[in-house]
């Protein structure tokens, strides 16, 4: 029931900040616009749902998706799993969590018809991108040592088929 409730936190403060609380900051208020704009929306869904099912891919591993630096509130956001998480999403993207958030942010862009959202989200993948090279993938290669560097060199690092 803990592990359930860090993921909850963990959701609120880093993906529910992200991908909803900055992006509808940054609409200044503007309506959601009519038409075609408003396919926006499934974008947002998809990415919600691919969120959602990373997460319990998570859970079902016996941790969070909380980045390894943030132990020291480890006891609020939960800690990542001992073992690589390869079920699920992450047989086609070692980071679909991540494509789950951009593609929540483009929703809501095309939806709000918003700039201000589109360049946020260019911010956000450029931030990922470099966290993930920089921070999570050579730690995760310390920490989980051959097995996380197959995994790395089968699955590729955002979208795509694996390789055998």
């Amino acid at each position: 029931m803990l592990l359930w409730l860090q993921g909850l936190i963990f959701s609120v403060l880093v993906p529910g900040v992200v991908a909803f609380y900055v992006p509808q900051t940054l609409r200044n208020g503007h309506a959601a616009a009519a038409g075609w704009w408003s396919l926006g929306w499934i974008l947002f869904a998809v990415g919600a749902a691919v969120y959602l099912l990373c997460l319990l891919n998570f859970l079902r591993a016996g941790g969070t998706p909380a980045i390894f630096f943030t132990r020291h509130i480890r006891a609020f956001m939960g800690e990542e799993p001992q073992q690589v998480v390869r079920n699920g999403l992450y047989r086609f993207s070692r980071n679909p969590m991540y494509v789950g958030v951009l593609t929540a942010i483009a929703g809501q862009a095309i939806v709000y018809r918003s700039r201000p959202i589109a360049v946020y989200l260019l911010i956000a993948a450029i931030t990922f991108h470099l966290v993930v090279v920089l921070l999570e993938e050579p730690h995760l290669a310390r920490a989980r040592g051959d097995s996380y560097r197959d995994y790395r060199r089968r699955v590729p690092r955002w979208l795509g088929l694996p390789r055998s």
